[in-house]
Order: structure tokens, then sequence, then C-alpha cells
């Protein structure tokens, strides 16, 4: 982060009380999302650095920025001409922030619209920040990686079924990811691009230790046991279906 405070300071872009200031233009406050997009695609780009500098300094922007469109310049190098990005860092990146006790809304949101619903790279993201390694999670139980785990599951709406179905399962030991495994399920439903298997998700919702009263937990449970794959493919199921008591 400091690297990044650095490397604006050094294009004359500051922090202020306000916000952010640039010196050609010192009475106008900037908001961390236009410095990110004036800035972001150039730390990326900046031919004093070598790529993994590149890659460093942009995370830190991020950390620094907290803004959503620092990712999308990182997905962009990564997919564009010059890329692909070392995967190593590129990834090393997504999960330390993702275990990170600390607002992660960015990265979430980073996976789940541009990396997770694009078929091109959702298989490998979500083996990236999740499949690899959720057996190892699950058995050492620490705190960075539950962290993670949870907030992956989450957003993995749009990750097809295939891919994920195995991470579900074995995410389903730990009662502490029922949670996050039930918004993963509910997502995988009423996301755009969600997928699920309505026969495997429901005996999977069978087993999360859920309150009774969970919201939606009931009408979700209606419409996988009628075969429905997809809020989008059938409009008017989730609305047919009887009305549990916080529905």
């Amino acid at each position: 982060m400091e690297d990044a405070r650095r490397w604006l300071a050094e294009r004359d872009v500051v922090e202020a009380r306000e916000g952010w200031v640039d010196a050609e233009e010192p009475d106008r406050p900037l908001t961390a999302n236009e410095v990110a997009h004036s800035w972001a695609g150039e730390v990326l780009t900046d031919e004093c650095l070598d790529v993994a500098e590149r890659v460093r300094l942009a995370f830190g922007l991020l950390d620094l920025l907290d803004d959503y469109w620092v990712t999308c310049e990182i997905r962009l190098a990564d997919r564009g001409s010059q890329g692909p990005l070392p995967a190593k860092l590129l990834w090393d990146g997504y999960r330390r922030r993702l275990e990170a006790d600390r607002d992660a809304e960015a990265v979430i949101y980073s996976l789940w619209v541009d990396w997770f619903e694009d078929r091109n790279t959702s298989a490998t993201a979500f083996a990236e920040v999740l499949g690899n390694d959720i057996d190892h999670i699950v058995a050492e139980e620490s705190d960075g990686p539950l962290r993670r785990a949870g907030r992956v599951l989450a957003c993995s709406g749009p990750v097809p079924w295939p891919v994920k179905q195995q991470a579900y399962d074995t995410a389903l030991r730990l009662p502490v990811l029922h949670g996050p495994l039930f918004e993963g399920l509910l997502a995988s439903y009423h996301d755009l691009y969600g997928d699920l298997e309505p026969t495997a998700a429901l005996a999977l919702l069978g087993r999360l230790r859920l309150p009774a009263d969970t919201p939606h937990l009931a009408k979700l449970r209606s419409v996988l046991a009628t075969g429905h794959k997809n809020h989008y493919g059938s409009p008017h199921a989730w609305d047919d279906t009887a009305r549990g008591p916080t529905d």
C-alpha cells in the first residue's frame, strides 16, 4: 500500500482531507474511483517496472483505494494482448485479500461479476481461490482461509455446477461454512448466470444446519424439489411456491 501511495505521489496525486488531489487541480478533490480510473491502468503499463512489480503495485493500489475499478484493470491486463499476468502473483493477490480481516467487497464483486460469470475464466478462478485447497482449509480450520472460503462460496453462484460441486460437498463438513454454502446455493438459483443441478443441490441443502426460519430456505427447497434450475428459466416458479413464514 505504501509503495502505491509513493507511486501516486510521484505523479503529484496525494491524499487530502476530502479524498485525493492532483497537483494540477489542487482545488478539486478527487474520489478514490476517479483516481482508480486515471491511474490503475497506468500502473499495469509502467515500463519502468517489471511485470511482477506492476502486479504487486496494482494490488497495493487496490488496498489503498478500495475501488472495484482497480480489479477491472488487473483483469484487463491479464486477459489483454500483453497478458496473461503471472498466475501465482495474480491469484495470491486475490487469496490474501479474501483472507484479510477487513472489507473485501471490491475483490468479491470482481470474482462474482468478472471471473465467475465468464465461462472462459470461471473454472480457473474458482480453483485458484478455493477449489484447489478446500480440503486443506476444512482440515486446518484456520481463520483466514475459512474467511476466504466463506466469501468465495457466498459469491459462487455463476460458477458451473460441475466445477464447484466437489468444493461444496467438502465445505459441508464444517458447520461454520453452512451459511455461506446456503448463500451460494441461493445465488446459484437466482443469479442470471447461476448454475446448479436441482437434485444434487436439494440433497446438499437438506444437509445444511440452518435455522428453520432462514429467509428463503423453504422456497429454495420447493423450487429445487420441482426440478427448477434457475429463476430466469422459470420466472414464476419462485412466487408460485407456498410462502414460508419469513419469505
